[in-house]
């Protein structure tokens, strides 16, 4: 770009042509060379300055577009400073405050809003929000009275260094609309916290039970750390006897008298396995402690990939120990056969499946359980039957249903079959109930395969 007329060696060839009288060659190539260095800072000169203007004129255009957007938003909009006066509002607030905006700016927010709510407020603007958006409920004081009740969002602002400058406050009236829908969430709330509080009392029977089960589980192994624990006992105050013969200057017939006497020989050959054996209990223990929290720690209605024989082994078994009879369990189930879903809700199922079979064949001459997976097309088909007397006409259509139960007062609240049921479906499956052709009930659960 050139100025006045001057190119690109303009500049160089009027400089060059007047060039101080007495330079010798060399002195006049280093003169043109600073006029070149001139030139070239000067056309970058008007290079940055058209660079600037286009930019003002897409920032004006910006600034043009955010004022036209502030002040077609129904919603109030007022921007505050760090001590909660204000700075600017949209003309919504204005309609809504019921003052020009040059009467708003500068003065507190908190005079503009209802004695109830000023503290609550005020602390807010001054101490800062969090990072997240916060939401409360105020009413304004406009030139006419106290409004009606505004849902306001409040959220801190930054400068592009991320110092917080202020607050943003955005608000909508709640109107009769938000008002009935507050009475229809509360009516809803309360019928949810009797929901809730029948399907915990649910969720406390299946938890006795499967207490009942990892107790019994827990027993063996404990106890036989336990016991070990008690031998390797004896046999340290064993090893403390004789190492300290030896470090008394024992002679060497008294020392070995006192090997023979306290078989450290068998001792020693003994440690062995009573170590491997204590660790071997301490796994075991350690394995159904994992167990647990795997079905503890996980989120409700979080899918996953399940390994279907590790957990209906773990539940047939738990299920089977919190019983006070005793029935055969045979399980079969396909190799690498998974499922998708929450595993601590399968376990659930299946607890609930194998409690309701262990109950069904009580009566029954030698009860007996079978447990079958196996998988059909993308789903996996699980089958827990009993050899008990199977349902009576009409009930299948009822079992699902909640609070139905055909066991005795105290023994059933009639929502594990219930909350079975909701489960599967929850997971994209199925549960259904039939009875055998040879005699007794089977329940079929089916789920996504994993």
């Amino acid at each position: 770009m050139a100025i006045e007329g001057v190119g690109t060696d303009g500049l160089i060839a009027k400089a060059g042509s007047r060039a101080p009288p007495g330079l010798d060659g060399e002195r006049e190539a280093v003169w043109i060379e600073v006029i070149r260095k001139m030139d070239e800072v000067y056309a970058d000169l008007l290079r940055y300055e058209t660079d600037l203007e286009q930019k003002n004129a897409a920032l004006e255009e910006a600034q043009a577009f955010i004022s036209s957007v502030i002040e077609s938003v129904s919603d109030i909009l007022i921007a505050c400073g760090r001590d909660g006066s204000i700075l600017q509002v949209n003309p919504a607030a204005v309609h809504l405050l019921g003052r020009p905006a040059a009467a708003l700016t500068g003065r507190p927010l908190v005079d503009l809003i209802d004695a109830p709510d000023r503290l609550r407020v005020d602390a807010l603007l001054k101490a800062g929000l969090s990072s997240d958006a916060v939401t409360f409920e105020i009413r304004f004081v406009t030139a006419t009275g106290v409004s009606d009740l505004y849902a306001v969002n409040g959220a801190t602002r930054y400068d592009p260094s991320g110092a917080r400058v202020g607050t943003v406050l955005t608000g909508r009236p709640i109107g009769e609309l938000r008002r009935a829908y507050e009475a229809l969430h509360a009516a809803h709330s309360e019928l949810q916290r009797a929901q809730r509080q029948l399907v915990e009392q649910e969720k406390m029977a299946s938890l006795g039970r499967l207490v009942a089960g990892v107790a019994h589980e827990l027993n063996n192994p404990i106890s036989f750390v336990y016991g070990n624990i008690h031998t390797l006992e004896r046999y340290r105050q064993r090893l403390g006897t004789y190492l300290g013969a030896i470090h008394g200057g024992a002679d060497a017939a008294e020392i070995e008298a006192l090997r023979h006497h306290l078989r450290i020989d068998a001792l020693l050959d003994d440690s062995g396995s009573l170590i491997e054996g204590t660790l071997e209990g301490a796994q075991r223990v350690s394995d159904i402690v994992k167990n647990l929290r795997r079905l503890s720690f996980l989120k409700a209605g979080e899918a996953q990939r399940v390994d279907i024989e590790r957990v209906i082994r773990t539940a047939a078994r738990w299920a089977s120990r919190a019983k006070a009879g005793r029935a055969e369990i045979v399980v079969e189930i396909e190799k690498d056969l998974s499922v998708v879903g929450n595993e601590g809700q399968f376990h659930q199922i299946i607890v609930n499946l194998v409690d309701n079979a262990l109950d069904a064949s009580r009566g029954a001459q030698a009860p007996l359980i079978e447990i079958s997976a196996r998988r059909r097309g993308p789903e996996a088909v699980i089958a827990i039957a009993d050899n008990g007397p199977g349902f009576a006409e009409g009930l299948i259509d009822k079992i699902f249903e909640p609070f139905f139960t055909t066991k005795p007062v105290g023994e059933g609240t009639g929502l594990g079959l219930w909350i079975s049921y909701g489960i599967a479906r929850e997971y994209g499956g199925a549960l259904a109930a039939a009875n055998r052709p040879g005699g007794g009930a089977v329940f079929t659960l089916t789920l996504p395969a994993g």
